[in-house]
């Protein structure tokens, strides 16, 4: 600044006003500092003046996998509804594991960020409650957090795994296998509740042979099929607990003549123009990130000390074929 200063003929003050757009001085004198600018390629330290202000102007963002097509859609929501509050969104992925979760949140605080929206991967979240109470508001998303209160924004999976099942046994199946993700995982149980609340509903017995929860490897879901289509009662539909696991039953299924009715929750990428265009469970990732935003910019807008708020967002299923497919003759009864 004092070399633009000098290089306008200007002092430090006049130089201030106009990067600051402060108004009250000449619109010749702006020119020559603007040119001076210019020709020295000056740009104010954004860090500083944000600090003197108390924020930073930059949030963290805690996601499972950067990669995967849910959390991008999810950042993207996020960084929109950051950017209308003039901050940037910093993201990193914990790839589901609780220690690389704890150290990039910390990382995060450590910059500074203004707030948090996390997808947690661990069991207890008490390390942030003294960055919490140090004024770091915190949102977490997809699953709760453990052993804190936090707002939280989820989807209603026991309700869409339900509807998901209950669609399956609407189109006569009674042998529906559950493929799902790792048992430690939130969304994981609560889909698993929700398929068993459906076969009750329906006098259906719950049958522990037909249920598969681990991380969605092709080992893992080659063998998980392997079982539940076979002998003389094989499972005639499956239920899969999120995309990823359906993407790889698809794989696996493409190998094998059977062809049991299937319906996944999670939409993803060309599900409509498979053969059959296959039937989910869909729910808004987007939605799901603009909520999660909104909250956090809430409580930095004021509101840091009102009870925590969990929001479940709804479900939505999307008939397409393959959770419509009749049991194969010779299977089922």
């Amino acid at each position: 600044m004092k070399d633009v200063a000098a290089l306008a003929g200007v002092g430090l003050k006049t130089v201030s006003r106009v990067v600051n757009n402060e108004g009250s001085v000449s619109p010749d004198t702006a020119e020559r500092v603007h040119a001076a600018i210019a020709k020295l390629g000056f740009r104010r330290n954004e860090g500083a003046r944000l600090l003197r202000q108390g924020r930073t102007a930059s949030i963290g963002l805690v996601l499972e996998d950067v990669a995967d097509p849910f959390s991008s859609i999810l950042t993207r929501a996020v960084e929109e509804v950051a950017r209308r509050h003039d901050s940037l969104v910093f993201a990193g992925s914990s790839d589901e594991d609780p220690v690389r979760e704890r150290e990039l949140t910390l990382a995060f605080c450590a910059r500074r960020v203004d707030g948090l929206i996390i997808v947690p991967a661990g069991d207890t979240h008490r390390y942030l409650v003294p960055e919490i109470m140090a004024g770091t508001p915190a949102v977490f998303v997809d699953r709760p957090p453990q052993d804190i209160n936090a707002d939280t924004v989820l989807v209603d999976n026991e309700g869409g795994a339900q509807t998901a099942v209950e669609h399956l046994i609407a189109h006569g199946h009674r042998r529906i296998a559950f493929l799902g993700d790792a048992p430690s995982i939130f969304t994981a149980t609560a889909r698993l509740a929700g398929y068993r609340a459906a076969l009750e509903a329906a006098g259906l017995p719950y049958d522990e042979s037909l249920t598969h929860l681990a991380p969605p490897t092709a080992e893992a879901i080659r063998h998980a099929l392997a079982r539940v289509l076979a002998g003389q009662d094989p499972a005639t539909a499956l239920f899969c607990g999120n995309n990823r696991v359906t993407v790889q039953v698809l794989r696996e299924l493409a190998k094998r003549p059977e062809r049991p009715a299937l319906v996944g929750f999670d939409d993803f990428e060309l599900a409509d123009v498979l053969q059959p265009p296959i039937t989910v469970v869909a729910q808004d990732p987007a939605e799901l990130g603009r909520t999660a935003a909104e909250l956090l910019f809430e409580r930095l807008g004021g509101d840091r000390q009102g009870r925590a708020k969990t929001v479940r967002l709804p479900t939505r299923l999307i008939p397409r074929g393959s959770g419509e497919l009749p049991i194969a003759r010779g299977n089922g009864t």
